[in-house]
């Protein structure tokens, strides 16, 4: 692994269902994917990290990263505390072409310590990496058995239209005590946190590749307009504008 006095980089690829089991880091990392799309957990919490996304792992953070397609990693480990305006906790970042190409030398670069110009870049980076923005990407997780339950399946279902009062007999619950509980656990209420599952569902979907209309029904909307609303809600950018990364 290339070494400096601030930055360490690592290039690393991870095949379709790839997995890095639960670890954590001495220093802080920012975990970038040239191509593909990563899912990452820590704690309670999940993030769907598409293209032009990263996701910034403090320093002793346990985390998960699995890969829901081929995934080209770029990792880059920076001395705790060099970037001070970044939480820490976990949390996903937006990538700029120029931070993009900064990373990408970063771990190009065979130099021995000391190297001038890549202390320059370096320098150059952790000073971006301060002023990144932080899309709302997070998907909290709740803690109670009958909750955490509903939120696997609709995790791995966001075609289920069924009303709250339906599912909660699923799980053996009552539809005010699991609204309760997602508001309490979540911080989110149950209709929020379903379409922020939805949302990051249809992240990876369309970074595969799929199209609009059948992203759309495949996360439980009636229609692409529907869909597209929501989306541009969320993130302040219709599904074609915020893949494209301008």
């Amino acid at each position: 692994m290339p070494q400096s006095d601030q930055i360490r980089a690592l290039a690393m690829n991870l095949p379709h269902g790839g997995r890095l089991l639960e670890h954590d880091h001495a220093w802080d990392q920012l975990a970038y994917a040239v191509s593909g799309i990563m899912s990452v957990e820590s704690g309670n919490s999940r993030w769907v990290v598409p293209p032009h996304r990263a996701v910034w792992l403090p320093a002793g953070a346990p985390h998960r990263i699995e890969a829901d397609r081929p995934l080209a990693l770029r990792l880059l480990y920076v001395m705790p505390g060099r970037v001070k305006s970044l939480p820490r906790h976990c949390s996903v970042v937006e990538v700029t072409p120029l931070v993009r190409e900064l990373v990408l030398e970063l771990v190009r670069r065979h130099a021995p310590d000391g190297d001038p110009i890549r202390t320059r870049l370096e320098r150059l980076l952790i000073d971006l990496m301060g002023g990144l923005d932080q899309p709302p990407l997070t998907l909290p997780m709740p803690r109670d058995t009958r909750a955490r339950k509903l939120a696997e399946h609709l995790t791995a279902h966001p075609d289920d239209r069924r009303p709250l009062t339906t599912l909660a007999r699923t799980v053996g619950s009552g539809a005010r005590t699991l609204q309760r509980l997602f508001v309490a656990e979540t911080g989110l209420s149950f209709q929020q946190w379903r379409r922020q599952a939805r949302l990051h569902r249809s992240l990876v979907l369309l970074a595969g590749g799929s199209a609009v209309t059948s992203v759309a029904l495949q996360v439980g909307y009636d229609s692409p307009s529907a869909f597209v609303a929501m989306f541009r809600s969320a993130l302040g950018e219709t599904p074609g504008r915020y893949f494209s990364g301008n």
